[in-house]
């Protein structure tokens, strides 16, 4: 083979610019796609568009839940949120109307019509950015949605409600793994073709528990691996309190706390991330407990800098000492020092920035949402006396024998080896059953 046959590189003294980031020439060769760390510090990329701050941003997501719980309810609340420019769950501003589309697969016309209506009130317009379909031919979702997205590219928020009614069997030879990847592999190629397209799929989750939720994407583990963020909605039946957890390559983990009223309106508990995020650790700490233990411990939460006992004492009684006892050891209240007692602080949660809303004035953004605090800004605020940490005296060397008393060491077992503390003095065994196991191996030994 002569050196003119050998496969050539581009040129590494080329510059590379923007225009070429996907460009492909014969001459690239295998690296054509190579990128520098000086190209990449170049770079100035625009901020990660978020449909909903802090929950959904653009990207492939799952928006997982048990069946009927309430998933389409609340998604379509964000849907109409989204397309009239209002708030997502209630509080999170959304910022200007954008376009939206919905294949409400499980939905006809009239269901469709009825929700839109209840969810936004009487006398209120469905927003003309809302698009939906109901029906997709078998086979035909991956296409149907490139077609619909082809027409209109400017859309931020794309829902498939729900995977099941159209996720294709596997392939010949192909496992169900395989299957659930490829099928979450074009979903979010599709998503990347979109920078600011959020492509949410609405799964069910599986029927058995698990301490991690990821666990709960009904399915192989191929689905929620090809997926930029992962939602679970949870509630138990009969009740109005959920959860909404949230995890995802460009969103921040969390855990959220939310009500559902009247069997539709999904609202965030608490007016903030941060609140809702609070609420959670509250509703943790109430399940269980007598109204007096939750009224002392609202009583010493709305106090950051502590409460002194006795003040407790003088608002519900004298049992009020028990109750703080039992409320210091099981971690719901810290004692940084005698007689004051406090709520342990929860590390704040970064809310929107002015960024990521669009559409208002500098007012109403301030009203809305603050800048992202800065890493040493996102632990929540400490009180003085809680650095207040009582002396402890230093670790000292244990000390050394008095001159002329040479250090004593317990005596060894004569059977077993083992030291022990004689029960009085000459005693060369340490039990009754190593003496006699001794005299044994003596007789026996004498008899040889």
């Amino acid at each position: 083979m002569t050196d003119d046959s050998l496969p050539t590189v581009s040129d590494s003294s080329k510059p590379v610019s923007r225009d070429s980031d996907t460009s492909y020439t014969p001459d690239t060769g295998l690296l054509g796609g190579l990128r520098t760390g000086k190209w990449l510090d170049e770079q100035v990329f625009e901020p990660i568009h978020e449909v909903v701050p802090g929950l959904i941003p653009a990207g492939f997501s799952l928006f997982i839940g048990k069946p009927k719980i309430g998933k389409s309810w609340a998604m379509g609340g964000i849907l109409l949120a989204a397309a009239s420019g209002g708030l997502a769950l209630g509080v999170i501003p959304v910022g200007d109307p954008q376009t939206v589309m919905y294949f409400a697969l499980e939905d006809g016309d009239r269901r469709m019509q009825d929700r839109c209506r209840a969810l936004l009130g009487e006398g209120v317009p469905i927003p003309e950015r809302f698009n939906y379909l109901t029906t997709v031919p078998p086979g035909q979702i991956v296409i149907t949605i490139e077609a619909y997205l082809a027409s209109y590219p400017e859309t931020t928020l794309l829902v498939l409600d729900t995977l099941g009614k159209v996720m294709p069997n596997a392939s010949p030879g192909e496992s169900s793994y395989q299957r659930d990847y490829r099928i979450g592999g074009q979903l979010k190629r599709i998503a990347d073709m979109y920078p600011k397209l959020a492509l949410v799929v609405i799964h069910h989750d599986r029927k058995a528990e698990s301490s991690d939720f990821i666990d709960a994407v009904s399915g192989t583990q191929g689905l929620a691996g090809s997926a930029d963020t992962i939602i679970l909605l949870s509630r138990k039946r009969q009740s109005t309190d959920g959860l909404i957890n949230v995890t995802g390559r460009d969103v921040a983990e969390g855990e959220y706390a939310v009500t559902m009223t009247d069997g539709r309106f999904w609202k965030l508990d608490g007016e903030t991330l941060s609140e809702a995020a609070k609420n959670v650790r509250k509703r943790e700490e109430s399940a269980g407990l007598s109204e007096t233990s939750n009224s002392i411990l609202d009583y010493v939460g709305q106090h950051p800098e502590g409460v002194q006992a006795k003040d407790v004492v003088e608002r519900f009684g004298k049992d009020a000492y028990t109750y703080l006892d039992r409320q210091l050891k099981a971690g719901r209240l810290v004692k940084p020092k005698r007689g004051l007692y406090l709520v342990p602080p929860v590390s704040e949660v970064s809310e929107v920035s002015k960024s990521q809303v669009s559409g208002h004035d500098e007012t109403d953004t301030e009203e809305m949402a603050e800048d992202v605090p800065q890493a040493a800004e996102v632990v929540a605020p400490v009180h003085e006396d809680q650095l207040t940490v009582p002396d402890i005296p230093p670790i000292e060397d244990p000390p050394e024998p008095a001159p002329g008393r040479p250090r004593t060491t317990k005596p060894k077992c004569g059977w077993c080896k083992k030291a022990f503390t004689p029960a009085r003095k000459g005693t060369a065994y340490c039990s009754r059953n190593c003496r006699q196991n001794a005299n044994r191996a003596a007789k026996k030994k004498e008899g040889r």
